[in-house]
């Protein structure tokens, strides 16, 4: 099995019977590998919440402080059942799947696997419980929507949000969870992208997500002249924190044992992330005559990003060199081609995190080679950096259409946007009858 195979937890997928049941093969219940997985999970929610929720939350305005939390914790709750209910079988239920066969299944699942029917507490996926397989991909359901949020965030309404997650969720969250990681015979999967832990699946996908709904939606009342400076640069240091200890759960979780995968994935996220947040404290630096706490904190979540989908496959200096160049090429993208292009993301979330994921999902088709230091069997470099541009080029039309047509039927059917009035008071008077601060 190449180490391609075992990226995102994919690989998997072959010891388990069509539909997600028994193992075809007689496994074993390996306590090191369940306790590592159990608590990489813990990790990921930790992720969610609080991280997100803190590191946005100090980004915007005190009026709104409480509405963007919420909105982090009802996507919580929210994608937890839905991946219950169907997530988890159209993203990872092999029935119909066919090694180089394309039919409707290589795209998305069936649901056989509905409401988890053929879940038992003695399921083994490798030599762990496939409960703890559900809940571990049902933490990356959750973090990859509530990503968005940071895009719209100031001016939608908390229903329409509510219901664009439920649609946006099932009909491009878990088909390309699918395409990507559900194994032979699915599309992206059988094309040989290397995606250990979510470049395209997650950051990529909320990243072009988020730019089309703030690009529908429009720019906040008063922006750019009006400032809105983060309220709370406390909260988002802790909150980069918080993601940045969470993120060895995301990436060295994605080896699926406790082992050398494992250990590697977490020595080169630590390397890029570092790289990245020095990048962008010195490119600001130069750029505007002081580094900034804020600017900081961006470069540690755009260095995490950009290793993500290279953190089984790269060495540690594929590991400096990504981390390195995302910092700078996010930093870039959140400032100067912002303002250049006029549109309002609002905690940019297309310039870290769809940027940050193009920046890793490219770069490890050269650094995931041995002769760099990489680990995995790939067809050549120039193949494989192919490969990854494809993927890459697929998510941001899938994505990016489908989420254009989903806000673009609901603002017909129920309006995205609150009313300038509400806008002005905040979200969190308007949409929740509360305050975040006292006046």
């Amino acid at each position: 099995m190449t180490l391609r195979k075992i990226a995102g937890l994919g690989a998997l997928l072959s010891l388990v019977s069509p539909g997600l049941a028994m193992a075809e093969e007689v496994a074993t219940l390996n306590s090191g590998d369940t306790a590592w997985m159990l608590t990489a999970t813990a990790l990921v929610l930790f992720m969610t919440i609080p991280g997100l929720a803190l590191f946005y939350g100090g980004m915007v305005r005190s009026k709104n402080i409480l509405s963007v939390m919420m909105q982090c914790f009802a996507i919580t709750g929210l994608m937890s059942i839905l991946w219950f209910a169907y997530g988890y079988s159209l993203a990872f239920d092999t029935t119909g799947m066919e090694k180089g066969v394309t039919n409707f299944h290589s795209f998305v699942g069936s649901l056989n696997n509905a409401f988890l029917t053929n879940l038992t507490k003695e399921s083994l996926i490798s030599a762990f419980p496939e409960s703890v397989f559900v809940t571990f991909q049902m933490t990356f359901a959750i973090i990859t929507p509530a990503l968005i949020v940071g895009a719209f965030a100031e001016r939608m309404k908390f229903s329409a949000m509510l219901i664009f997650m439920t649609i946006w969720f099932t009909i491009v969250y878990a088909p390309m969870c699918h395409m990507v990681w559900s194994g032979d015979g699915a599309f992206l999967w059988d094309e040989g992208v290397i995606d250990f832990a979510g470049g395209t699946v997650v950051h990529i996908n909320a990243g072009i997500a988020g730019l089309v709904a703030c690009l529908v939606l429009g720019k906040r009342k008063g922006y750019p002249t009006t400032p809105m400076a983060p309220h709370n640069l406390g909260y988002t240091l802790i909150g980069a924190a918080m993601l940045w200890i969470g993120w060895f759960g995301f990436n060295a979780g994605s080896a699926a044992a406790a082992n050398e995968t494992a250990g590697m994935a977490m020595l080169v996220t630590q390397i890029a992330t570092a790289a990245a947040a020095l990048s962008w404290m010195f490119a600001e630096w130069v750029a505007h005559g002081k580094p900034s706490a804020l600017g900081i904190a961006s470069g540690v979540v755009a260095g995490l990003v950009a290793i993500t989908p290279a953190a089984g496959a790269v060495g540690p200096v594929g590991a400096l060199v990504i981390g390195l160049v995302s910092g700078v090429v996010c930093f870039f993208c959140a400032t100067s081609l912002k303002r250049k292009l006029g549109y309002d993301d609002s905690l940019d979330v297309f310039g870290v995190h769809c940027i940050g994921g193009i920046v890793g999902a490219i770069l490890v088709g050269a650094f995931a080679a041995p002769s760099l230091g990489g680990f995995a069997e790939i067809p050549g470099i120039a193949t494989q950096l192919w490969v990854q541009t494809k993927s890459v080029l697929f998510t941001i039309v899938y994505t990016g259409i489908l989420t254009y047509i989903i806000l673009k039927v609901l603002d017909v059917v129920m309006g995205l946007r609150v009313s300038e009035e509400s806008e002005v008071v905040g979200l969190d008077l308007s949409e929740h009858n509360e305050r975040g601060y006292n006046l």
